[in-house]
């Protein structure tokens, strides 16, 4: 039977989102990545002068926000849209301030546990592909069809650095290096939900894969499950 939840973890620059939402878009089904509701809080309470360090705090705003996250609902070629309290935030999403932060504010239990009902609930309507980094061992650990995708570092600052370069940004390639491997470390070793494949996922090393050869890799092993 095609499966009703699929999970796709990995570290940053794996490919999870733009095969998740290629995936998502040849099944018919919706496409989230829970890392934007950590980066949605994450952009409010630095908006909001928060510590990034208080988890306390942050389990507070995390239950006072309502975070939405919904079809594309501007033709810019993002996989979706994000709202903060009703305010579209999906670019601000991007900043690096976000993208340094989020994993400091995904530590915190106090704020995994708030976020995590919201994201089952997602997964409980079924038709869903969900990536993330803990999809397969926490958020749904009985979905039908687990995968992790991962690539070894160098690989994967490449792939950063073509995407920031194809919106017209010129980044330093030793600051998105160091970025990457602090956010590696810092999703590696918390002590809560760390990054890591599921027993039974299915692990694709995406080092020579194309995006393409990702998207039909996974293709045939969902074809493979169907009667």
């Amino acid at each position: 039977m095609r499966p009703a939840v699929i999970t796709i973890d990995g570290p940053a620059g794996s490919g999870k989102t733009v095969v998740g939402k290629r995936i998502a878009d040849a099944l018919g089904y919706l496409y989230l990545d829970t890392g934007a509701f950590y980066r949605a809080l994450t952009w409010l309470a630095l908006s909001r002068g928060i510590d990034p360090h208080d988890g306390v705090t942050l389990a507070q705003l995390a239950r006072q926000v309502t975070i939405q996250i919904v079809h594309p609902t501007v033709a810019d070629g993002r996989p979706y849209t994000v709202l903060v309290n009703g305010q579209d935030v999906t670019t601000e999403l991007s900043l690096p301030d976000v993208a340094n932060t989020v994993s400091i504010v995904a530590a915190h239990p106090e704020v995994r546990a708030e976020l995590l009902p919201i994201q089952r609930r997602v997964a409980s309507q079924g038709q869903v592909v969900m990536a993330g980094r803990d999809i397969g061992t926490v958020v749904v650990p009985d979905a039908d069809l687990k995968l992790y995708l991962d690539a070894p570092l160098p690989i994967r600052v490449a792939r950063r650095l073509a995407q920031l370069r194809e919106r017209g940004i010129e980044p330093d390639p030793a600051q998105i290096a160091a970025e990457m491997a602090a956010r590696d470390r810092l999703d590696q070793a918390r002590a809560v939900a760390p990054l890591r494949p599921a027993p039974d996922a299915v692990i694709i090393d995406t080092t020579a894969m194309s995006i393409d050869e990702e998207v039909a890799t996974i293709l045939d092993l969902i074809a493979k499950r169907d009667p």
